[in-house]
């Protein structure tokens, strides 16, 4: 994705020139971070998410390929290839910073902006998270766009989404912020009355909780049906929030994205099945520039950074003891 503030500049670095295209806002956050000496202080400073801080500045040494700053426990300090950056970031912020920020406060962000997601990424990610936004920006109005089929950004369908599948055609920029994983899950009263061959991959003597032929597009419709081999469904649904009912009741075993299931307290069987997807950040190109779909697009990749973990699956998942 082609950020809207990259500008193209070039540093020198022991005698020799690297050219790279830089975010100015990554330089600004980098200067921040080394004035205070802390992820914390810099977002206070800048009045923005840790989370923004911390991925910016990660993204920053990535562009570089080298650490400017040395973690401790009590701050950040600035390594020497990192001292020998602040001086020339600090040549660019006299040139940009104040024309940049007086840009972003002249412009009161106001408006509508539509985002399509699934019904999961709403429900469990997206809203919940919305407070801070709103404090942010009370005059912004969001309209949220959920469906288990994907929502064409080329007819306008909505301004940008977060979505697991890939758009291949229309007139948009892409980014991956993130993986969304996904498992076998069971209650504890399932798990504890039905034979331990779940456990092994041998899912013959047990119920499976799915999806309805009307999702047959779907990537965990698609995994259960070659599982099953032609067994029928013990219970069929048109929504994730039914299927996890369902598994709590302890019909049978579900595929449900990781931090939705440990968020409900069921039981991993399975935590790799080979159908982990990335989450895709897509914005209608000619509306990449809008401070309003910039502000909402920044915290849609906030929040999916501070929840990376939850999302994959990496912190939660409880395997059946």
């Amino acid at each position: 994705m082609k950020d809207v503030d990259n500008i193209g500049i070039q540093l020198s670095k022991n005698g020799s020139r690297i050219e790279q295209s830089l975010v100015w806002d990554d330089i600004r956050i980098f200067l921040a971070v080394a004035h205070t000496g802390t992820i914390s202080k810099a977002a206070n400073l800048l009045k923005i998410g840790v989370a923004t801080v911390s991925r910016r500045v990660e993204r920053l040494e990535a562009t570089f390929g080298m650490p400017l700053f040395l973690r401790h426990q009590a701050g950040y300090r600035l390594t020497e290839d990192g001292t020998e950056l602040l001086e020339k970031a600090k040549s660019m912020e006299m040139a940009a910073n104040t024309l940049l920020l007086e840009a972003d406060t002249r412009m009161k962000i106001s408006g509508k902006v539509r985002i399509a997601t699934t019904e999961t990424l709403a429900n469990n990610l997206i809203i919940p998270s919305l407070p801070s936004l709103q404090k942010n920006y009370p005059d912004l109005t969001l309209e949220i766009i959920t469906d288990v089929h994907t929502v064409n950004l080329h007819r306008r369908d909505a301004d940008l989404a977060l979505r697991i599948i890939r758009p291949e055609r229309g007139h948009v920029t892409i980014r991956q912020l993130g993986i969304l994983g996904f498992g076998l899950y069971g209650s504890e009263d399932y798990l504890a009355t039905h034979s331990s061959g779940a456990l092994r991959g041998e899912y013959e003597n047990d119920n499976f909780i799915g999806w309805t032929d009307d999702q047959s597009q779907l990537f965990t419709f698609k995994w259960v049906e070659q599982t099953l081999k032609d067994r029928p469904l013990s219970i069929a649904t048109t929504s994730l929030s039914a299927q996890i009912s369902a598994v709590k009741a302890g019909l049978g075993l579900a595929v449900l994205p990781h931090f939705v299931a440990n968020a409900a307290g069921l039981i991993c069987v399975s935590s790799n099945l080979g159908i982990d997807q990335p989450l895709w950040l897509v914005i209608q190109a000619d509306l990449a520039h809008s401070l309003r779909i910039r502000k909402v697009a920044d915290f849609l990749a906030d929040i999916v950074f501070l929840n990376r973990a939850k999302l994959s699956g990496q912190d939660e998942t409880k395997p059946f003891k």
